[in-house]
């Protein structure tokens, strides 16, 4: 009798280990900003009852404070957590620089360029050529301010193919919002696990410590803010209910693992822009319960009531806003995150794609998936374009031609497409990858409006409608 025996590879052993986690349903807590607090059900009364740093805790743990804000800071925008772990996260050897590869905060690396800018799709490297994991798989794209003031923000590509096994990394200059675009991301943090999957993204809060697994290759985007964090943006005249609804953020849970590790674990901080590791002794994921509101989460883009005009005119973006990190200026953000999602277009008497438009803000805007419906030809998923302070954009010359003639029917718009914008008040520099390292800069992206023509009529004010 011939037996088959089959090795299964170690990517063949990360697809399986998906598929069980999928089976095996993640739970999670809900709410934006809320007061939580978990366990590890393997560790049931983990927490301290009353109060916060008992002299013993329980089950032996140490009691160590993560905190997002100063202390000082108005109940309503303090940030902190209590983390009870198996060891301090200062149990480590000292840190030491490393190779920067393509993460950087110099904004003068080339000169300014005030042109559109579009990038095709950022090219993931072969697993079977290099690997290449979220870390070192990190690509400032471009970006403005200064990380030792606390203010600005930096656009980053992740472009990876392997897991990060026995390494971790933290951000002491900000906060990451990450937006996958191609492969799921399987982060485990020190509050617990979350499955991140395209058409989702998650936020890892400044100073907290996480590790990703891929089972492909895998794209994204990255929002860094400096000095602040994302919140909800206020609702104004919408009300109480809309846009992104808090009850639809999801936070993990408690889960611990007590993994010694001889060989060294890998902590990897990136700080004033710089990266450094250090060595230690144990998995970072050694937090056996915690509490506070100072935690990673993660959204599902498909949860966002939509507000859109139904008379007439094409609304402002703003609208679509599903995050924002403000600046010290009301109204001003350092940075705001916008999505375009399926909805429906009424607007009467309206051209309805978005309208020719000069911004003092910075637009950077990727796609995760379909078309966008401004510029449908060369704009692709896990490309991006870059429209800077003052810089003309819209949409190209077809767009404008098709939707002037349009019969102004309710009609869908970006079914089985998302496309999203990082907005920002400042004025954002260009890497010398994002120009020229990369080679995915589009040369010819000015031509997409090469084709718009006069149709200026000047015998005629009213000039014929669509048949």
């Amino acid at each position: 009798m011939h037996v088959h025996i089959e090795i299964l590879t170690f990517l063949d052993c990360q697809i399986l280990l998906l598929m069980v986690l999928c089976l095996c349903h993640m739970q999670y807590l809900s709410g934006f900003g809320n007061e939580c607090a978990s366990e590890d059900p393997r560790c049931p009364g983990a927490l301290p009852e009353g109060q916060n740093n008992p002299q013993v805790c329980p089950y032996n743990l140490y009691a160590e404070q993560l905190s997002g804000s100063a202390f000082t800071c108005p109940r309503s925008t303090n940030k902190r957590s209590w983390l009870y772990r198996i060891l301090p996260s200062v149990s480590h050897k000292p840190f030491e620089s490393i190779d920067q590869g393509h993460v950087t905060h110099n904004w003068d690396e080339v000169d300014p360029d005030p042109n559109q800018l579009r990038w095709k799709p950022f090219e993931i490297p072969k697993a079977s050529q290099r690997k290449v994991d979220f870390v070192s798989g990190l690509h400032t794209l471009c970006g403005a301010g200064d990380i030792r003031s606390n203010n600005g923000l930096a656009v980053h590509i992740f472009l990876c193919n392997t897991s990060m096994g026995n390494r971790c990394f933290y951000n002491s200059d900000g906060d990451f919002l990450i937006v996958p675009q191609q492969g799921k991301l399987l982060i485990y943090t020190e509050f617990g696990k979350m499955l991140v999957q395209p058409n989702e993204i998650c936020v890892i809060q400044r100073g907290m410590r996480f590790s990703v697994d891929v089972f492909e290759e895998t794209r994204g985007y990255i929002l860094e803010v400096y000095g602040v964090h994302f919140e909800l943006p206020d609702l104004g005249p919408i009300g109480a209910n809309g846009l992104a609804n808090p009850r639809d953020f999801l936070i993990p849970v408690a889960w611990y693992e007590d993994r010694q590790m001889p060989s060294g674990y890998t902590v990897i901080n990136k700080y004033q822009g710089k990266l450094f590791a250090a060595k230690q002794g144990i998995s970072p994921f050694n937090v056996v319960a915690w509490h506070g509101n100072y935690t990673p989460y993660k959204y599902n883009l498909e949860n966002f009531m939509v507000i859109n005009s139904v008379a007439f005119d094409h609304a402002d973006p703003s609208i679509f806003t599903v995050l924002t990190a403000k600046s010290v200026r009301p109204g001003v953000a350092i940075a705001d995150f916008v999505i375009f999602p399926p909805r429906w277009g009424v607007a009467d008497k309206t051209f309805r794609p978005p309208y020719y438009h000069r911004n003092c803000m910075s637009e950077f805007m990727g796609l995760i998936k379909g078309h966008y419906e401004a510029k449908e030809g060369g704009f692709l998923p896990g490309g991006g374009s870059l429209h800077s302070p003052m810089t003309p954009h819209g949409p190209d010359a077809d767009c404008f031609e098709k939707a002037s003639r349009a019969k102004l029917a309710p009609e869908r718009v970006a079914d089985g497409t998302m496309a999203f914008m990082f907005e920002s008040s400042l004025s954002m520099a260009v890497t010398k990858w994002g120009l020229k390292t990369s080679n995915c800069l589009d040369e010819n992206y000015y031509k997409c409006w090469e084709p718009l023509k006069s149709h200026f009529t000047p015998d005629s004010r009213n000039p014929a409608g669509p048949d």
